[in-house]
Parts: C-alpha cells; sequence; structure tokens
C-alpha cells in the first residue's frame, strides 16, 4: 500500500501514541512476593509510644490496636479506622518497639468492587492502596514500608470522571 505524502504525519503519530500506551501499560507491578519478610512476632507486644499529637488524639484506637498480633510487614500491626464517610485513616504500630508510624495520607472513595482499601499481609513490607489519597485523585498505589515510612513505588491511576 503506497501512503500519500499528507497521510504520514498521522500515521506517525498514532503509531508515537500506540508505542506510549504499549511502555506505559507495561510498567512492572509490585507483587507482596517481591517484599517479603520474615514473620516473627514478639512474645509480648509493647505498649504503644504516643509519641506525637496525632497518636495522642487517636490514642485509643491505637492502644485497642495495639493487643492485635501483627497483620503487616512481619512485626507490625496495621490498624485503619473511620474519619468520616467511606473514609480511612491508618497507623502501623511496631509490635516490638510500640512505636507508631502514620500512612502519611487518608483513604476515601475507593470502587464499589473493592472490598477494603487497603491490601497487605503479614509476610511483605508491600501496602496497597485504592482509591483517593487525601480526597484527590482515584487509582492504586503501591508502597513500600521500610519501618520509618512508606514509599510509594508505583501507581495506576484511573483518568477523571
Amino acid at each position: 500500500m503506497v501512503l500519500k505524502n499528507h497521510m504520514r504525519p498521522l500515521i506517525s503519530a498514532v503509531l508515537c501514541y500506540l508505542l506510549h500506551v504499549t511502555v506505559a501499560s507495561a510498567q512492572i507491578i509490585p507483587g507482596f512476593a517481591d517484599y517479603s519478610v520474615t514473620v516473627i512476632p514478639p512474645n509480648k507486644p509493647a505498649q504503644v509510644q504516643l509519641a506525637d499529637a496525632q497518636s495522642r488524639r487517636y490514642a485509643s484506637r491505637l492502644r485497642e490496636a495495639g493487643h492485635s498480633k501483627p497483620n503487616f510487614a512481619g512485626h507490625y500491626v496495621l490498624a485503619s479506622w473511620g474519619c468520616g464517610a467511606s473514609c480511612q485513616m491508618t497507623a502501623a504500630i511496631d509490635a516490638k518497639t510500640g512505636s507508631v508510624i502514620w500512612l502519611p495520607f487518608t483513604v476515601c472513595c475507593w470502587d464499589i468492587n473493592i472490598q477494603q482499601p487497603l491490601e497487605f499481609k503479614t509476610n511483605s513490607r508491600l501496602l496497597v492502596v485504592h482509591g483517593a489519597r487525601n480526597e484527590r485523585g482515584n487509582g492504586t498505589y503501591f508502597y513500600e514500608f521500610d519501618g520509618k515510612r512508606f514509599k510509594l513505588l508505583a501507581e495506576r491511576t484511573k483518568p477523571a470522571t
């Protein structure tokens, strides 16, 4: 097939777009096994440390969760509770030391087909967040927890509607 000269820029633009979409959709999505840890729960959970104003404000919730067995990243308790209509706030409690590390945003507005906005495992440092962070954006976000903070690894955002 012979392309007319005026069609070549259009065909070139379409091919560039398709290549861009293919490369973008091929982004590697982190998996729980990629961030595995050994689960070593303490014999007795440490007393929750209320070292900052936010932790003191939610002391009852944190202390209650601190009695739970670890459910995240080997020896942490990931605790979440409501902060409004379809909104959750979350903190990781170190069962060995009692230190509290806050997820630096609330999560809301997850899709109706999502049971829980957070996915996590006891034997992994990966946290998968579905929905909007601080009521902005919408998508799926992948975080690695290093014991001090949650580091964004990848995201799959949804177009605004």
